[in-house]
């Protein structure tokens, strides 16, 4: 099991207006963000409308309106928005999505799993949104997915509403 495109979007949108507020410029503009991110306008709202109904960022109309974090970046780890938009099975499921794989019924890589599972929840629990972009920027690496014909392809099928 993986992270969903749109956990994929989500964390990399988070993380973006979490160095906005770092740099104090309040709101940060959803269009704005779509350019720079390479991401489509209508996927990213969807995903930052998932994002303030779990409460980690807030939005306001207008012409100095966008979309801002709720909380300071500090307090905000990766795993509040993987939950908020994937929901705990990453850190719960069988990787092989067997039903009934568990402690009493183990699939045969349950064991394993279990460990990275754990594992994956601590380090994701452990990185706040402003210490990861911080170290993003200290990295100088860029808050962009790919452009070209694999991010128009990529955000096609985001388009048609295919899930992610």
């Amino acid at each position: 099991m993986v992270l969903s495109k749109a956990c994929t979007y989500g964390i990399l949108a988070s993380l973006y207006v979490a160095r906005e507020a770092s740099r104090s410029r309040g709101y940060v503009s959803i269009g704005r963000m779509s350019e720079e991110l390479n991401i489509s306008f209508h996927f990213l709202t969807k995903i930052l409308q998932q994002l303030t109904s779990a409460g980690i960022i807030t939005s306001m109309k207008g012409p100095k309106g966008g979309v801002a974090l709720r909380r300071d970046p500090k307090e905000i780890s990766l795993v509040d928005v993987i939950v908020a938009i994937d929901g705990m099975g990453l850190f719960t499921d069988c990787l092989l999505g067997l039903p009934g794989c568990g402690e009493e019924k183990p699939c045969p890589v349950h064991d394993d799993w279990a460990d990275i599972r754990a594992s994956l929840f601590q380090a994701f629990r452990d990185k706040s949104l402003a210490d990861t972009a911080l170290r993003i920027d200290e990295l100088n690496l860029r808050f962009a997915l790919p452009t070209g014909a694999k991010a128009a392809r990529d955000n096609a099928v985001i388009g048609r509403g295919r899930p992610e």
